[in-house]
């Protein structure tokens, strides 16, 4: 079959060429319609019972997740001067086109009792602008005398005073966020320049925004840098300029069918999916090395462009479609799990990594059928001094250390499962982010003063319309008032804000503003506090924190209310037993065959999520080593090889695994990557070894330990080539600013390095050993 196609790829090479030049074309236009992805509760599936729970909130009480935090910390906030700015600034933050409203104390609301009529009126506490000091003094002592606001807007015990911008759920969904955030933010400057004073940020708006702008940034880093990379990697083996370029023409056309094949799909690119361009190039380069490789080889031997052409397919087609193929399935396994952004990222790689087999098969003999013989200079590489004297020391520990090899690698098995048993598996919401990034500094001065920026929403039915209208509303706010003061109580957790807050809040006005009378009514206060309840005023505006609560905080069939809670970003592991800790306090206030209480928000979907990508890799990886194994039995029909081909692949992948534990780098979405990425990978350099070793027998020689030699030295030197191109590709992946992708780099550049000398050392010791001095039947 590959002598037929080799034959048709050279005599059609011109057609095939004009095609994928066309094919390219049309791919590069998709290509330049992809977006970057701004939405971010896509890693749970949509039947998911999670997924399910929080649609139904969203779609009933409104987005949680769009509070935009501007803070600050100052004993001179109500100084005349810096406060009237501080009005300048939410003015200006409430004209950005996409704020919704600003919550600040600028904006805060007094609830005054008019007894002619029953009613509460909404008054502002503060004025557009100040011209004396004492007008702001009288207003910031009735502002202070109001618990409502205490740990809400401001923090008495630190002076740490919190601005909140509700930012309108399509444009957080939508590339235009970007300059919200940007012109948000730019306000905040605006205002820390005119009083000196240093501004915080953060809420989840910003630290979307920002690792969404970062990830494209870094995805334009990281495929400049890999082409650079290997264009001089290319250059420096094979000292020719038309080679190097052919190779990089290869892979840049893969990494434009790679987005073009996005947008096709009508992807967007997500922090997992940004890593496919950049790896396109990893992985295409080695098709290219081993390609020219057995070209030069075959040329030197037989002096014909043409006949070396020919073997270059017909030798090199099969090895490097199955090397394709099992990078493929290593990718690929994720398009069959129930998360969008890991089957969308298994898709695109699982597609493109075989369309780059079809790519080289078609541009590398094609051009180089037009291009000039291959000079003694770019051959030089085969003769490799440095390189020979590294595949000769191979060979003697190879044939005569055998011992030493099984128990060196045993050691380190053991070391490597002890600190696999110390792996855990933990995510934050920016722990990919450096500590010193603004976005986590800001994060963790907002969590002392605060406790954070995480939404959890508790949902309390009430099981019956109107369960939340006359005198059982009493029985169930004393328990909400229960569950409030236990989550307040906890380090990690803000004081919750619920219609409880409303209720304490027009008592505390029935009773003349006294701060003392800020609780919970009782039955007999209730009966006279009832028509109070309904308050008057400007009740059009969307500013009134008060009207806030009683608008979003209880649905319109008085059945069901929520209590919102910000919470630290405490990790994955914390948040569990968080989340556990609550469902129990609510269990034992909360009757179940009366009520049902159930967690959801924002909190709940990211703890969910990233447990399912986790867990959906995890179960990738297993499908992949199956599939591959599959692969790899069909490849040299032998149980023996099979064993060969796998123990040197699994090594590297548990050595990993305990470099992990023992280094503290734990399980999550972005490092649990290296070991599909790296089985996918080092996979090719076994089959590219046994293939050799295969042909090998097929020769006649019958000495196994000759057959082995051989085989180190026919396919050491473009291991090794190939081996250092991409360990020096993902290396790139180190200089990235997030934490996760630095480990991701450096884990799977130490997996392939483990990877190669398996490989190069390992397999062929365990052949020697299996079969002794018996030839393999295949």
């Amino acid at each position: 079959m590959w002598e037929f196609i080799a034959r048709f790829v050279l005599k059609y090479r011109l057609p095939l060429l004009i095609f994928l030049i066309t094919a390219t074309g049309i791919m590069g236009y998709q290509a330049s319609k992809v977006q970057m992805s701004y939405e971010f509760s896509r890693a749970i599936p949509t039947n998911n019972p999670k997924y399910i729970e929080y649609q139904a909130f969203r779609q009933k009480f409104g987005e949680d997740g769009n509070l935009f935090f501007i803070v600050v910390q100052t004993d001179h906030l109500f100084s005349r001067d810096i406060f009237n700015e501080y009005i300048q600034l939410n003015n200006r933050l409430r004209k950005v086109n996409g704020v919704e409203q600003v919550l600040g104390v600028p904006l805060s609301v007094n609830l005054k009792k008019v007894d002619s009529s029953e009613k509460l009126k909404i008054v502002r506490l503060f004025s557009d602008q100040y011209s004396t000091q004492a007008a702001l003094d009288s207003d910031r002592q009735v502002f202070m005398s109001l618990p409502f606001y205490k740990t809400l807007l401001y923090n008495p015990e630190t002076n740490a005073y919190m601005m909140a911008v509700n930012i309108n759920k399509n444009i957080l969904n939508s590339p235009k966020r970007v300059q919200v955030v940007k012109e948000i933010t730019d306000a905040g400057k605006e205002f820390g320049k005119k009083t000196g004073l240093e501004m915080h940020y953060n809420g989840l708006p910003m630290v979307r925004t920002n690792m969404a702008t970062k990830e494209a940034a870094e995805m334009k880093f990281f495929l400049i840098a890999s082409v650079v990379l290997s264009a001089c990697i290319l250059l420096l083996f094979f000292r020719s300029i038309s080679t190097m370029i052919l190779s990089l023409a290869v892979v840049l056309i893969g990494v434009v069918f790679s987005l073009g094949t996005m947008h096709i799909f009508n992807y967007q690119i997500t922090l997992i999916s940004v890593l496919i361009p950049p790896l396109m190039v990893v992985i295409g380069i080695p098709n290219c090395i081993y390609f020219l490789n057995k070209y030069h080889t075959t040329f030197i031997e037989t002096q014909d462009k043409h006949t070396a052409l020919y073997e270059m397919i017909r030798r090199m087609g099969v090895v490097t479609l199955f090397c394709n193929i099992t990078a493929a399935i290593g990718f690929g396994v994720f398009a069959f799990t129930k998360s969008a952004v890991l089957k969308e990222f298994g898709v695109v790689a699982g597609i493109n990594i075989m369309l780059l087999f079809f790519i080289s098969v078609i541009l590398i003999p094609g051009m180089l059928s037009y291009l000039p013989n291959p000079g003694k200079r770019q051959m030089r590489y085969l003769k490799n001094r440095w390189l020979t004297s590294i595949l000769d020391k191979l060979e003697i520990w190879t044939l005569h250390h055998k011992g030493l090899i099984y128990r060196i690698t045993v050691v380190i098995l053991l070391v490597s499962i002890a600190g696999m048993f110390r792996l855990q598996s933990v995510s934050y919401i920016v722990d990919d982010l450096p500590k010193k990034d603004p976005i986590y500094s800001d994060l963790k001065f907002i969590e002392k003063n605060f406790k954070g920026i995480m939404p959890l929403e508790i949902l309390i039915d009430t099981k019956r319309k109107n369960g939340l209208r006359g005198a059982a509303i009493l029985q169930t706010m004393i328990k909400v008032d229960s569950l409030s003061q236990y989550i307040t109580s906890r380090p990690e957790m803000n004081r919750p804000l619920s219609l409880l807050e409303a209720f304490k809040f027009v008592r505390q006005a029935y009773y003349s503003g006294d701060s003392a009378n800020y609780a919970l009514p009782n039955q007999f206060e209730l009966s006279f506090l009832a028509p109070y309840l309904n308050t008057k005023g400007d009740t059009t505006r969307k500013d009134g924190l008060l009207n806030r609560l009683m608008n979003s905080f209880i649905d319109s069939n008085k059945q069901q209310m929520r209590l919102s809670v910000n919470m630290a970003d405490v990790g994955t592991i914390h948040l569990k037993e968080v989340l556990s800790d609550v469902e129990r306090e609510s269990a034992s206030l909360f009757d179940s065959s009366k009520y049902s209480v159930r967690l959801t928000g924002s909190s709940v979907t990211y703890l969910e999520g990233s447990n399912f990508i986790i867990n959906g890799l995890k179960e990738s990886i297993l499908w992949a080593f199956v599939l591959i194994a599959f692969c790899m039995l069909y490849l040299f029909r032998s149980l023996r090889i099979l064993l060969c081909s796998l123990l040197p692949n699994l090594i590297p992948l548990v050595i990993t695994a305990g470099v992990m534990g023992w280094v503290g780098i734990p399980i999550k979405p972005s490092t649990v990557l290296v070991f599909s990425i790296a089985l996918g990978i080092a996979i090719d350099i076994t089959i590219r070894f046994l293939v050799n070793y295969k042909q090998e027998l097929r020769s006649g020689e019958s000495d196994i330990q000759k057959m082995v030699i051989n085989t180190i030295h026919t396919t050491g030197i473009s291991i090794i080539y190939t081996s250092l191109v991409l360990i020096a590709g993902f290396g790139i992946f180190c200089f990235s600013e997030f934490g996760g992708t630095q480990a991701l780099g450096w884990l799977t550049s130490l997996t392939l390095v483990m990877a190669t000398f398996t490989n190069l050392v390992f397999l062929p010791a365990l052949l020697m050993t299996l079969n002794g001095k018996k030839k393999e039947i295949s």
